[in-house]
């Protein structure tokens, strides 16, 4: 297909189904914006009555709700709010190891703050090490499956043990809602992928949480855990309003692009995924921010620029610690580099069924 490129966002035909009207505008934010048109396609929202319910169902327990923290804007705005309306959270951090020392001031500062209770889960560093491998070696292309299958698994596990029934997400449509395309990741919940992946290199998964479609469908279901979109409860949500209050009372420090609080998200979205992939992921969440109106066109191309990092050597100081950390030789990364993806299906995934169940579903 001949290169283009939408003449409204910055989606292109690196982008697998994507085409374009007689004027140039592509399928993906023309659906996106119909989503921002009619909030009815997306969920029933009334914040006053989700509060209610919430503080009524945690009534005489420790927390009422559960919100998951990245250190980044959406979710450290997401816990801003809740608190607001007077909700009991209890915040919940996943470390895998990867965690800049920006990402971790500002998770503290923003918890001090606001004076609530973290639980931090700390990933076992050797055993996650061997999975990431694992998925290096099979040269597929969500390798941060892992991090978003696991930050799952612990919150619905604190959850269960509290007895919540709501988890709030920083997750959102209007930051968030243009559609990722479906071969620039996986599905998030694919257990027996990272299972079978494992055991290619004879792991055995000790202590890793991990989340399958059952697992959330006896957590959805019978045991009535909801996760919940909880920005998207809001009148409408500005990402640069909400960083410049995280700034201005919690002496938040921004990051230079979206998950980049994460020094491996970082990696992995600013160079494997360009290099390896051809998948600059810069493309969905900028084009996000110029069909909800919060960022301009030419604003947007100037930030995709350049590669997806604020300077050659910051690159080449992520370089370095990531071979360090993974214990990688500059050949290893080059050769997996030099190599072809190989789809996750190939190794068996649980993605299929879930597909359509989903379609059942909408």
């Amino acid at each position: 297909m001949k290169y283009q490129m939408c003449t409204r966002c910055l989606m292109d035909t690196t982008a697998d189904g994507i085409v374009f009207d007689k004027e140039g505008v592509c399928n993906y934010c023309k659906d996106f914006e119909s989503i921002l048109r009619n909030p009815s396609k997306r969920i029933n929202l009334n914040l006053a009555d989700l509060v209610n319910k919430i503080k009524k169902e945690g009534k005489n327990k420790p927390y009422d709700c559960i919100v998951g923290v990245s250190g980044g804007v959406d979710s450290s705005y997401t816990l801003i709010k809740v608190k607001e309306l007077g909700l009991r959270p209890l915040a919940v951090h996943m470390d895998n190891g990867w965690n800049s020392e920006l990402a971790t001031n500002n998770i503290k500062n923003l918890i001090e703050g606001l004076g609530v209770d973290l639980f931090t889960h700390v990933i076992d560093w050797v055993e996650y090490r061997e999975l990431m491998q694992a998925f290096f070696d099979a040269d597929v292309i969500d390798v941060e499956l892992l991090y978003d299958n696991a930050m799952l698994a612990v919150n619905y596990n604190q959850a269960k043990k509290y007895g919540i029934k709501y988890i709030l997400s920083g997750s959102n449509t209007s930051t968030e809602g243009l559609r990722m395309p479906y071969s620039w990741n996986w599905h998030k919940m694919d257990k027996k992928n990272i299972i079978k992946l494992a055991k290619r290199r004879n792991i055995k998964i000790k202590t890793f949480p991990i989340i399958g479609g059952i697992e959330f469908l006896l957590n959805d279901f019978i045991k009535k855990i909801k996760w919940i979109s909880f920005l998207d409860y809001l009148e409408f949500y500005n990402k640069f309003e909400a960083l410049d209050i995280l700034q201005r009372d919690y002496n938040y420090k921004p990051y230079p692009f979206k998950h980049y609080e994460s020094i491996f998200t970082r990696f992995y979205q600013g160079y494997i995924l360009p290099e390896k992939f051809n998948v600059d992921k810069r493309k969905v969440h900028l084009s996000t921010l110029i069909i909800s109106g919060q960022m301009t066109r030419e604003t947007a191309l100037k930030q995709l620029e350049g590669i997806p990092y604020p300077s050659e050597n910051d690159l080449q100081d992520d370089i370095d610690y990531f071979l360090k950390k993974m214990k990688w030789t500059k050949e290893d990364l080059t050769n997996y580099i030099s190599r072809p993806e190989i789809l996750h299906s190939v190794y068996g995934s649980e993605r299929w069924w879930w597909d359509i169940l989903l379609k059942i579903y909408k």
